[in-house]
C-alpha cells in the first residue's frame, strides 16, 4: 500500500477543513504534505489524524502544516441544543472552561446561559 492511500483519510480531511495551499508528494514511499490550517484546532485535528493512522512518530509521513489566524484556537457557529459547557467540553475537554469562551464573546454574549443557533462564537486560545 503507498503512503498516499494509507493516509487517504488525511488528505480527505484536509480537503474538508478547506486547507489552503496544499501540496501533496510521495517520494521513496514517504508522504510529504503542507498547508495552511485556518486555525490551531483545525491544525490538531489534522495531526490526531496522522497519529491515529500512522502511531506516534510515523515515519512515511512528513507534514508541515502551519496556522493562519493564531489569535483564536477556532471559530464555532451554535447548533440548537448546544450550551457554552458542551462547547468548551468539546474544544477543551473541559466543560467549565465556557467561562473563557464567555469572556472571549461578550460582544455578542450577555448571559452565558443564553446562546442561540448560528451565532459564530471565537473559541480562544487558553
Amino acid at each position: 500500500m503507498s503512503a498516499k492511500a494509507k493516509y487517504q483519510e488525511v488528505l480527505s480531511l484536509g480537503e474538508q477543513l478547506e486547507i489552503k495551499n496544499g501540496d501533496v508528494t510521495e517520494v521513496g514511499g514517504v508522504l510529504k504534505i503542507k498547508g495552511e490550517a485556518g486555525t490551531q484546532y483545525e491544525k490538531n485535528l489534522l495531526w490526531d489524524k496522522i497519529k491515529e493512522i500512522g502511531g506516534e512518530n510515523p515515519g512515511d509521513i512528513a507534514a508541515n502544516i502551519t496556522v493562519l489566524d493564531t489569535s483564536v484556537y477556532a471559530r464555532h457557529t451554535v447548533k440548537g441544543g448546544e450550551s457554552l459547557s458542551k462547547i468548551a467540553k468539546h474544544y477543551y475537554g473541559d466543560p467549565m472552561k465556557y467561562k473563557a469562551i464567555f469572556e472571549a464573546n461578550t460582544n455578542i454574549l450577555k448571559n452565558p446561559d443564553v446562546i442561540h443557533p448560528d451565532q459564530e462564537l471565537i473559541i480562544p486560545n487558553l
